[in-house]
């Protein structure tokens, strides 16, 4: 699963633009012995039934090794910072910048909008500051999880130790906000789904890079932006909506409406392409300028 990371980040593209970060772009990718499309929505941050349409699959017939799909990962993120960690809520991304730069970044696992009309387990929007690391953690289950457990008439855990079993895999970094840390998971395909109790699940092969990079005291920020607009500096204009998971938003459109004012480019766009791009809410920046070829 190694190299298919190391793909997604040599095929990354840093534009440089006045109000966003875009990263990612057309790739192709090569179905790796395991896949299913679950995990590779989970690799690349792209929407399962935005790769079964872009490739004509069916999605109930099993992948093949060596099969090669193309996909579209171009993603804005919501902010830029000197130095920290930006979580991108709605978008189900992580970004960290580091001197001014974007260093590393990658799909997410977040929390469940609802679970039985309750929805005490989103993730929250915030600043936050990584407060400790732990390799090799143990899970102390917090008591709302032990009440769902009961709920739902599983056995009631009040403490995992390390090992496969343990849902903060090897490596997690705590954050200032109660309950909610930056973890390895032991369900990949969970990844760039909203399916946690509020942590920040990441690909195995995604974390131990993070963890040894994000130093304790690093600032972040949770956001909560499912739309997102960037200007290049060739005067390209990239619009991104994601599905509104938490359901904020009432009519993205006078969202999008009010970024483009703020970045003074009304005129510079094609709003037949906008109504489209805020119909679909894809989840990928795509290029909404009025003459894009120009």
């Amino acid at each position: 699963m190694k190299s298919a990371v190391v793909i997604c980040f040599l095929l990354s593209i840093h534009f440089p633009v006045y109000a966003a970060v875009i990263t990612g772009g057309e790739t192709v990718y090569r179905v790796a012995e395991g896949d299913s499309l679950l995990l590779i929505s989970a690799k690349f941050g792209v929407d399962m039934g935005l790769i079964t349409r872009k490739n004509n699959l069916n999605p109930a017939k099993p992948l093949h090794p060596g099969q090669e799909l193309r996909l579209d990962t171009r993603k804005i993120a919501p902010q830029t910072v000197e130095n920290g960690i930006i979580v991108d809520i709605p978008g189900r991304m992580i970004y960290y910048f580091k001197q001014g730069k974007l260093k590393i970044f990658f799909p997410v696992g977040l929390g469940m909008p609802k679970w039985q009309a309750l929805t005490r387990w989103r993730t929250p929007a915030g600043t936050f500051a990584v407060t400790g690391k732990e390799r090799n953690p143990t899970w102390y289950v917090p008591e709302s999880i032990q009440w769902q457990m009961q709920v739902q008439g599983k056995p009631v855990l009040k403490k995992v130790h390390p090992g496969p079993d343990n849902p903060l895999g090897r490596f997690v970094l705590y954050t200032s906000i109660r309950g909610i840390a930056i973890h390895e998971t032991i369900w990949p395909s969970t990844v760039f789904q909203f399916r946690s109790h509020g942590c920040i699940r990441v690909l195995p092969e995604n974390i131990e890079q993070f963890y040894d990079e994000i130093e304790i005291g690093t600032p972040g920020e949770l956001v909560y932006k499912p739309v997102k607009v960037a200007v290049t500096e060739e005067g390209k204009v990239f619009l991104q909506v994601d599905p509104d998971a938490y359901g904020k938003i009432r009519k993205p459109l006078n969202e999008v409406i009010d970024r483009i004012n703020d970045l003074h480019v009304d005129a510079e766009v094609d709003w037949d392409k906008i109504r489209r791009v805020v119909r679909e809410q894809s989840g990928i920046a795509e290029d909404v300028t009025l003459f894009p070829g120009h």
